[in-house]
């Protein structure tokens, strides 16, 4: 084991942690979090409006006198995932700028100006514009702060001038060529005979990656890349969360609008499905670690320091106290159940779901909520928190044998002390 962390340290960490600091991934992971309370407000009106429950349903119908209150909900979900791609288009070249140490604001307005310009007002500002989004907010940003640099570019404007207006004419030019770059590409695409661009790239490219991302494969990949990351000091979830937002918010929608309309949810992976039924307590099913060591390893005073301040934290999902304290990170006994139990619970989640025992996740709770109740609000199910609470079982047992490892060789430290 000693040898494998330091082959791991000297040849695989350094690649990995290039990949987690690379701008463009940065960008988008920093969007993504910024336009998460957004996403689950979206999510949280979707399952308000079509709550699987029927004396709700005709309780609200009675006091409103018909379905009108779900104009409420739909208003929100307009706010919110109607417009999610506009947002990621803003902030992913806003965040880059900030990078390059450009004028920020002046990207995102020129991102999302090009967006629209690709046709994005007809079906593009949804989820299913998610992948033109990321494409233009990034094109955008390398095209447009690079015309900022050019001096032959900048219409200088005489001395007293405002600065604010001395910082539009230093970006007419700029924008102007790169909004001007897109709505050539546009007429292109129309004369080739694409009318609707955000339809043919979303039935192309988008559904596709979708239906490959919702594999069982993948999810075991996702269940396993997190923790590995994680057990070297790379934040996993950091990493890998740029890939799987832009598979999420579409499946999420998917679900919610199959359900509604009374067929099966298309999508198993999704967000929820990982913070429900795999991440509980953090990365690695850290939660029932945390209840292996007040079951099994109460007499290791150390690991009961250790647990004691990790267990209110693991309870909303919080789980850094135990990776760096107990620790988790590069410690070779730890190594094998941190990996494995994701994985254990993700295949128990997938076919749970996927043989109709659990519906699928359809709503997106805060990463926050404790495990089980998150199980019954992802799936608006009360099976969903059984899941939740028979996967909390099994990852508890796997992770006891190596609680007594721990003890054990805590032991013979302290008879060699």
């Amino acid at each position: 084991m000693n040898k494998f962390i330091e082959f791991m340290e000297k040849r695989f960490i350094p690649i990995a942690s290039k990949i987690g600091a690379q701008r463009h991934l940065v960008a988008i992971r920093d969007s993504f979090m910024v336009t998460m309370p957004l996403m689950i407000l979206g999510a949280l009106a979707v399952m308000i409006n079509n709550l699987p429950i029927d004396g709700f349903q005709n309780f609200m119908n009675g006091i409103f006198g018909g379905e009108s209150w779900k104009g409420f909900g739909a208003a929100v979900w307009s706010g919110t995932f109607g417009v999610l791609s506009v947002f990621i288009a803003f902030l992913v070249a806003y965040n880059l700028a900030n990078h390059y140490k450009k004028d920020a604001v002046a990207t995102g307005v020129v991102s999302v100006a090009s967006f629209f310009t690709l046709g994005a007002a007809t079906s593009g500002m949804n989820s299913s514009g998610l992948f033109i989004a990321l494409i233009v907010g990034i094109i955008v940003a390398e095209i447009f702060t690079r015309l900022l640099g050019n001096d032959k570019l900048v219409i200088n404007m005489p001395d007293g001038v405002p600065p604010a207006v001395a910082r539009a004419f230093a970006s007419l030019l700029p924008a102007m060529i790169t909004i001007s770059i897109f709505g050539l590409f546009t007429a292109i695409l129309a004369g080739l005979g694409v009318t609707d661009m955000f339809a043919s790239f979303y039935a192309l490219v988008q559904e596709p990656f979708m239906g490959l991302a919702n594999s069982y494969g993948s999810a075991l990949f996702i269940a396993f890349i997190t923790p590995f990351l994680w057990f070297f000091g790379i934040h996993g979830a950091n990493l890998i969360d740029p890939f799987m937002q832009t598979i999420n918010a579409p499946a999420i929608e998917a679900n919610a609008a199959a359900v509604s309309a009374g067929k099966d949810a298309p999508y198993i992976v999704n967000k929820p499905f990982f913070d429900s039924f795999v991440n509980m307590g953090g990365t690695g099913v850290t939660i029932a670690l945390i209840i292996a060591i007040y079951l099994v390893g109460r007499k290791n005073k150390q690991l009961m320091v250790v647990n004691n301040l990790s267990a209110a934290p693991g309870l909303f999902n919080i789980n850094e106290p135990l990776l760096f304290g107990l620790p988790i990170v590069l410690n070779p006994i730890m190594f094998i159940p941190f990996i494995i139990t994701p994985m254990v619970c993700v295949t128990i989640a997938y076919f749970s779901t996927k043989l109709g025992l659990v519906p699928a996740a359809t709503v997106m709770p805060p990463w926050v909520t404790p495990p089980i109740i998150g199980g019954v609000l992802a799936t608006q199910s009360i099976a969903g928190g059984v899941l939740a609470a028979v996967n909390l079982v099994v990852a508890t047992i796997i992770y006891i044998p190596f609680v007594i490892m721990t003890n054990i060789q805590e032991a013979k430290k302290n008879q060699v002390a």
